[in-house]
């Protein structure tokens, strides 16, 4: 006779949540909010939607930290966990401020290149880290440095945006200007994506992780 099983309750996923995946939740939740923002300004051009877009960049990374601060306090690692950390900052560090550099005006044919190269460099990186942590982990279970600039390092960037929106120096007066190179348009602001990125998949590029 086969045992019983019991069926499973209603939102059984989310009562296997640990406190930290909240925190981690808060961070994509954050994420998702700058890009509505950024929408917003695209619309309206109204800056309180674009500085209200670009806060949201360090509330997610306050979230990044403390999850994984709660995390090592309640001793609560879980592969779940890390999967819902890596979504919560593509959304926040990858696709957000690529989103609002192009509300910014980061609009031309290079510049969209360069955005999702950014953005896809991000999704390479975290792949690699899931893949790679425990190989990178010491004796005690805790990996010891990054290989390659960490995402949210990219909170620098929507910082420079923010710098340059109160500056006016978005929309058609963006910040260093534009190019014309070959059939599109080049706003050399959108190489500091570029750099982003490329700093993200080093593989010799380490640093120690605190």
């Amino acid at each position: 006779m086969k045992p019983r099983t019991d069926p499973p309750k209603h939102f059984s996923m989310i009562r296997g949540f640990h406190l930290a995946d909240f925190f981690t939740l808060g961070n994509a939740a954050c994420g998702m909010a700058a890009i509505f923002l950024a929408m917003a300004y695209a619309d309206t051009q109204s800056l309180g939607y674009f500085y209200a877009s670009a806060a949201m960049a360090p509330a997610a990374f306050a979230f990044d930290v403390l999850d994984g601060r709660i995390a090592r306090w309640r001793q609560q690692h879980s592969p779940l966990g890390r999967e819902l950390d890596s979504l919560a900052d593509v959304i926040s560090f990858g696709v957000a401020p690529a989103a609002l550099a192009y509300a910014a005006g980061l609009r031309g044919g290079w510049d969209v290149a360069a955005l999702i190269y950014f953005v896809c460099c991000g999704v390479s990186r975290l792949a690699r880290y899931n893949v790679t942590a425990e190989s990178l982990s010491g004796d005690e279970g805790k990996v010891k440095y990054f290989e390659g600039t960490p995402i949210p390092t990219s909170v620098v960037l929507t910082i420079v945006l923010a710098l340059a929106a109160w500056q006016g120096r978005v929309g058609e007066n963006v910040l260093w200007g534009a190019w014309t190179v070959g059939p599109w348009v080049l706003h050399p602001l959108s190489l500091l994506f570029v750099a982003s990125g490329t700093l993200m998949i080093s593989k010799t590029l380490r640093i120690p992780k605190l």
